[in-house]
């Protein structure tokens, strides 16, 4: 180990791909589903939105950060070697080729094949006269009542434009004493008014027209007695990162909110205008933002492409969406009396969204109504706008029990929204407390305290992902249910560190950072690099989001050298370079973008043939493994640590449909399907896998990974395994 850390304390920074570069190069792979054309066109308008949605955030926080480093002048290199400044430039070449890539996507290839579908999006002259009078009246009654035409003049200085908001620069003519004199002015227009107004029609046809093309058009009307000259539209991006000294702060609750006004006038950071706007025009705005050309995107199409995706909204054209998927139950839920019976008996793995979520939402409320059940205790990170969870909790109040909520407000971009529900739960009876000073919450657990006769029995959920139903329709994740005692012991133990006074005395079997996930990962690793060199079975696969952490990298590539072989499957990030002979050609990175959002973090070690399986919320991140509240969990029970292994392990690792392969030289390519190889797409695949349908005999058409226990090498001995090592064997009644 002490090699390892010694590995990590000076990285060769030619084994480490740069973090931001790695995210775009993401980004880019959503943006190519937009642009492969096997995917039905409403869905290929999502990824396109979800791209544009992307990079907004990556400006609102990564690049905020990095020009915040340079304006500082703070000196030093990223691990990847390149500093700040070297950074934002590669950061503004890739962003202007993906810029350029985004909107010729847009006019070469989604906006005709609209078209061609019967869903239009016209220029203003193309719109027919006939809707001409209803576009006036909409416009007189909707929309220019809340337009604010701003006036630039010593009297009037520039305006504090919102984030993101869709704006117009505005040039005039006015005459003043018997003279024609050019003026400026800004019209902002409010953020709730939709980017696309659909047209009256009767044939079910979608027809709309852009709203700033319409504003446009009755421009005048906000300025009488002037000649427009010219507008442009245009939109700032700003600094939304959220600055809270949490340790000085004696209520952290207020400080957020208060927080939250200052993000929608943050500093700028990018500027998004009309590609035709003149230079004299777009020098004067950089100026009034205090930006540069650096910070300046030139847009040919329509801004704020992410409010497209109310062309996908509605039950128009389902031949242009993909098929409905309604998940099922999971089987082990499926014909239960008792849900409570039913955990006692065995685990219940659930594998969303393939498996539906209302199982989750059923233990809670079942928990909250049930007069066995004396109190009930879960962490909430992103809570979403279904009131059936917060509503158990609250009924559960109301039934005598006690309920205990741990509320991470900081959870970035749905502040608001926990902060409401924060003060909903606690108007109504819960306890809630916001966690560990310095540390963001982002454990997903809940605990149900149930009498049953004469003893005190303990039911634990636990999940890779939040406790949002909506969410859970759109993101892969596994989540587990059990009433094991240790596990119940770990979680009480945890909720006692994250609400009272005391310090982390260690788990029975749960892992949590940042007290000790970073060094059982490590020695995980090393374990197997050690029985590697010694001839046993070595192998590990991980399934993450993000892989960035230094030290983890470092500690693969040894892994690498002394012979085991690693499988990474990376939806996002990946700061590791694969492939690299003497380094890294025992390691594979793939990384699937399709229908769902890959979410899920599942870490497998193979341990000599005894193998150890761990699901949690943690990806491998200095954030998440130093600075956050993560929880790892084994998985116990024989039949579902097989589960996990051949079949969610193994149909991802089969997908050569939609994984692309990450290469030595940091480039993402698809997997090349050679003759006489099936097709394998593995989300599909899962739908197919859960759904009630499927015949026990096609299912195992379906390719899985032998990566279960083998019989040891002649004169082999596997090391003694942790104690929190796997058992096995079902759990008996």
């Amino acid at each position: 180990m002490s090699q390892l850390n010694d590995m990590a304390t000076n990285p060769d920074s030619s084994h480490f791909l740069n973090r931001e570069l790695s995210w775009l190069a993401f980004n880019q792979r959503v943006l190519d589903e937009a642009l492969d054309s096997r995917n039905p066109l409403l869905e290929r308008i999502k990824f396109y939105t979800i791209a544009s949605s992307n990079l907004d955030e990556f400006f609102e926080v990564r690049v905020a950060g990095i020009k915040q480093q340079i304006e500082s002048g703070k000196v030093g290199r990223t691990v990847d070697g390149l500093t700040a400044t070297e950074i934002f430039q590669a950061i503004k070449t890739r962003v202007r080729k993906m810029v350029d890539d985004q909107y010729a996507c847009w006019r070469d290839c989604l906006q005709p094949e609209l078209a061609q579908h019967d869903i239009r999006l016209l220029e203003f002259g193309e719109v027919p006269a006939a809707d001409l009078a209803w576009l006036q009246e909409f416009y007189c009654k909707e929309v220019r009542p809340v337009l604010t035409p701003m006036a630039l003049d010593p009297a009037h200085p520039f305006p504090q434009l919102l984030n993101k908001s869709l704006n117009f620069y505005v040039r005039v003519a006015i005459e003043t004493n018997g003279e024609l004199a050019n003026r400026l002015a800004v019209v902002q227009c409010p953020a709730n008014l939709s980017r696309l107004i659909r047209l009256p029609r009767t044939d079910g046809h979608p027809v709309y027209v852009f709203l700033d093309q319409l504003i446009g058009h009755f421009l005048s009307d906000l300025f009488p007695g002037t000649k427009i000259l010219g507008y442009w539209s245009f939109r700032v991006t700003r600094n939304s990162e959220l600055y809270v000294d949490v340790e000085d702060t004696p209520n952290l609750l207020k400080a957020v909110e208060a927080e939250l006004h200052k993000r929608r006038r943050g500093e700028a950071v990018r500027l998004e205008i009309a590609h035709d706007c003149p230079a004299e025009m777009r020098d004067s705005l950089l100026k009034n933002l205090r930006l540069d050309q650096d910070d300046l995107y030139l847009i040919n199409g329509p801004l704020s492409p992410n409010r497209l995706m109310a062309l996908c909204q509605g039950d128009h054209s389902p031949e242009l969406r993909d098929p409905p998927f309604l998940a099922p139950v999971a089987a082990g839920l499926r014909n239960h009396k008792d849900y409570f019976a039913t955990i006692r008996e065995r685990d219940v793995l659930l594998h969303h969204p393939y498996e539906n979520y209302s199982s989750v939402i059923a233990f809670l409320e079942t928990s909250a109504t049930d007069p066995d059940v004396l109190a009930i205790k879960m962490t909430l990170y992103r809570t979403g706008g279904d009131p059936r969870i917060v509503g158990a909790l609250m009924n559960a109040v109301n039934n005598g029990k006690q309920v205990t909520v741990v509320v991470e407000l900081r959870a970035r971009f749905d502040e608001a929204n926990n902060i409401e529900w924060a003060r909903k739960l606690e108007e109504n009876g819960v306890h809630v407390v916001f966690g560990l000073v310095g540390y963001k919450i982002h454990a997903k657990c809940a605990l149900v305290v149930r009498r049953e006769g004469l003893e005190i029995r303990r039911y634990v959920h636990l999940a890779t992902g939040n406790y949002n139903p909506t969410t859970a329709k759109l993101y892969t994740d596994l989540s587990l249910l059990t009433c094991r005692q240790e596990f119940g012991e770990d979680v009480t133990n945890l909720f006692n560190l994250l609400t009272g006074i005391c310090q982390f005395q260690g788990m029975n079997k749960l892992i949590v950072a940042p007290f000790d996930l970073r060094s059982r990962l490590l020695q995980l690793i090393g374990r197997e690099a050690a029985n590697a060199q010694r001839g046993l079975p070595a192998r590990i696969i991980a399934k993450l989001n993000s892989l960035v952490d230094p030290q983890i990298i470092e500690a693969l590539y040894a892994a690498s050298k002394a012979g085991v072989k690693i499988d990474l499957i990376v939806r996002g990030i990946c700061c590791l370079r694969p492939g690299v002979t003497g380094l890294s050609e025992n390691i594979t990175v793939r990384s699937i973008v399709d229908r769902f959002l890959e979410h899920s973090r599942i870490c497998y070690f193979e341990n000599a043939c005894q193998a150890e399986l761990f699901v949690g919320s943690a990806d491998w991140m200095p954030r998440n493994l130093d600075h956050r509240i993560e929880v790892l969990f084994p998985i116990e029970d024989g039949i579902l640590c097989d589960r996990i292994i051949r079949e969610v392990l193994g149909v991802t690792l089969a997908d050569n449909t939609k994984a692309r392969m990450l290469g030595a030289d940091g480039v993402y390519r698809r997997v090349k399907i050679t003759n006489g190889v099936t097709a394998r797409r593995s989300q599909a695949d899962f739908m197919a896998l859960t759904s009630p349908k499927t015949v026990a005999k096609e299912a195992e058409k379906f390719p899985r990974i032998e990566v279960l226990p083998r019989p040891f090498p002649k004169g082999k001995k596997p090391e003694a395994a942790h104690p929190s090592s796997s058992n096995r064997n079902v759990r008996k009644k």
